[in-house]
């Protein structure tokens, strides 16, 4: 019985015994199998890092290869809009920035080989010595300060129809000249412009047709910016040209199409000379869109007579193309005879026939007998633009938000002076007189003044206030010029500045016809310093040619 339960006993333990054996031999296995699985998954998860790591870094490389200026993001001259480096504004380059630090050495005593720089660059009539006209002046003066108008001795002070305009613009403003406008302009502002042009043409103008713009050149950009889709777009240029549209192409990447103006007949507009430079373009594939005329001329001062106008708009008509006419100097013709004549008078006279000409002109204070740069003030109109196209124009004025308040004034005054019988007509005919009668008379004399120097020769101008002419350079100097790496009248000219002391701007930054050299010149500093100026530039230009024969 003893045994028997002994027996028992022994194989319940050894049943137990193999039992936790054989759960330890499962147990170590399931361990092992675990084991297994998890050198596995480390090896998935060390193998997807090490992949991710080799993506990320190729990602990198790739990005910084495709971008290198990422690699440094800072800017560089090499890695900004390379359109922006290739423009270029010749009236406000290199040598004007060497005439500021002449004057500057002046000032401070350490030059005294002349007085002063005269600055002949640039048509800033009030930077060298032209007054402002009084009524504008009186008017922006209360506008800007309101509270005068309450000033119970304001009558003492400014005239009765000053007074009247001011309560007027304070009135049309409604929030006062800091606050913004109507993207196109003040509303009575745009009437103005209408009223102006109807009684310039003879013709209704259409508000909505109208934008008010900070001085002509703001309006000429947002207008090229909507014709020129990619370099294959083209716009026929004068040769000589005002260079803010050389650059303006430059930047929107559009294409420039030159027409030679003809030097030997005043600078005429030919359309022989158009036919040939349109015919040459779209040889090379160049869509040529449309064609700026500046009229009276910058920097040649050429008025064109109707006749030649006339010929223009039908070869307009005939090659489909937009006539851009540039008409800021409009105020400024001094030849017996001749009068300004707008391409919108001259286009609705030709009738029905040409109303699918499509026009653009612009006009500024800026220029004229006003003479207000500063102030920034301007139009354009449109002319057979379709709606759906002047809306676009639209939207683009609506980004620079408004044209300057005050700049609108102006705009205003120029196109509504003071009437015959208001207080302040006398003294704004005077003024504009006086004006336009100096700058006509300093026209004729530096004309005459120029040709009496040695390989220097010029044309009277017929209107703007520039002269352009030709210089006669000797081989010697062209060469010297090769070598230093300069074009030959930029050299001329800056040999001018720093010996004479006159700052003017090559031919080169207007255009020019190969191998003939220009300069531009205004007429708008007084006369004495005008003649001062050219006294040095004969001493110094026969010394040139002294030196370099």
């Amino acid at each position: 019985m003893y045994r028997k339960q002994q027996k028992f006993v022994m194989g319940r333990d050894l049943e137990q015994k193999n039992y936790r054996s054989k759960a330890q031999k499962n147990k170590s296995k399931n361990q092992t199998i675990k084991n297994e699985k998890k050198d596995l998954q480390d090896h998935h998860d060390s193998k997807n890092i090490i992949e991710d790591k080799l993506i990320s870094s190729i990602k990198e490389i790739m990005r910084i290869n495709s971008h290198p200026s990422l690699e440094l993001n800072n800017l560089s001259i090499d890695n900004i809009n390379q359109r922006v480096r290739e423009a270029q504004y010749a009236v406000r380059g290199e040598l004007v920035t060497i005439a500021d630090q002449m004057q500057k050495d002046i000032n401070s005593g350490k030059r005294t080989d002349f007085e002063k720089v005269v600055f002949c660059n640039i048509g800033n009539p009030h930077a060298v010595g032209q007054k402002p006209i009084t009524f504008i002046r009186q008017v922006l003066s209360l506008v800007e300060y309101p509270e005068l108008l309450e000033n119970p001795n304001v009558h003492l002070l400014y005239p009765e129809d000053v007074i009247e305009r001011a309560k007027e613009y304070v009135v049309g403003t409604k929030n006062g000249v800091g606050a913004y406008s109507n993207s196109q302009g003040f509303d009575f502002v745009v009437k103005d412009v209408a009223n102006f042009i109807e009684a310039r043409d003879g013709y209704k103008a259409d508000t909505k047709n109208i934008f008010l713009t900070n001085g002509a050149s703001e309006g000429i950009q947002m207008f090229l910016k909507t014709i020129i889709r990619n370099n294959m777009d083209g716009v026929l240029l004068p040769i000589p040209q005002y260079p803010l549209y050389s650059a303006l192409l430059t930047l929107l990447g559009g294409t420039k199409v030159n027409y030679y103006l003809d030097e030997a007949n005043g600078w005429g507009l030919s359309t022989k000379e158009l036919i040939n430079a349109v015919t040459k373009a779209r040889m090379k594939g160049i869509n040529v869109r449309s064609i700026v005329v500046i009229n009276p001329g910058n920097p040649t001062g050429q008025c064109l007579e109707v006749e030649n106008m006339k010929e223009i708009i039908k070869f307009c008509q005939r090659e489909n193309l937009i006539l851009i006419a540039d008409e800021v100097y409009q105020e400024n013709v001094y030849i017996e005879g001749k009068k300004f004549t707008s391409f919108r008078k001259v286009l609705l006279d030709m009738g029905e026939e040409y109303k699918n000409v499509q026009l653009f002109s612009c006009h500024s204070v800026s220029k004229g007998f006003l003479g207000e740069c500063g102030q920034r003030g301007g139009y354009f109109e449109l002319n057979n633009i379709d709606g759906e196209v002047r809306d676009q124009i639209y939207k683009l004025a609506c980004t620079r938000l408004c044209p300057n308040t005050l700049g609108q004034l102006v705009v205003s005054m120029m196109t509504r002076p003071p009437k015959q019988g208001e207080p302040s007509y006398e003294l704004y005919q005077k003024e504009r007189s006086t004006i336009l009668n100096n700058l006509k008379e300093r026209s004729i004399m530096l004309t005459k003044e120029l040709n009496s120097i040695p390989g220097i020769s010029c044309e009277r101008p017929q209107g703007a206030m520039y002269i352009f002419p030709k210089v006669e350079l000797p081989p010697k100097f062209i060469e010297e010029a090769e070598r230093l790496g300069k074009k030959p009248d930029f050299l001329w000219a800056k040999y001018m500045l720093e010996e004479a002391g006159v700052c003017v701007i090559p031919g080169s930054g207007f255009g020019q016809k190969p191998n003939t050299f220009h300069f531009r010149t205004t007429f708008l500093a007084d006369q004495d310093s005008l003649r001062d100026a050219v006294e040095r530039m004969k001493v110094v230009q026969e010394r040139l040619l002294k030196n370099f024969s």
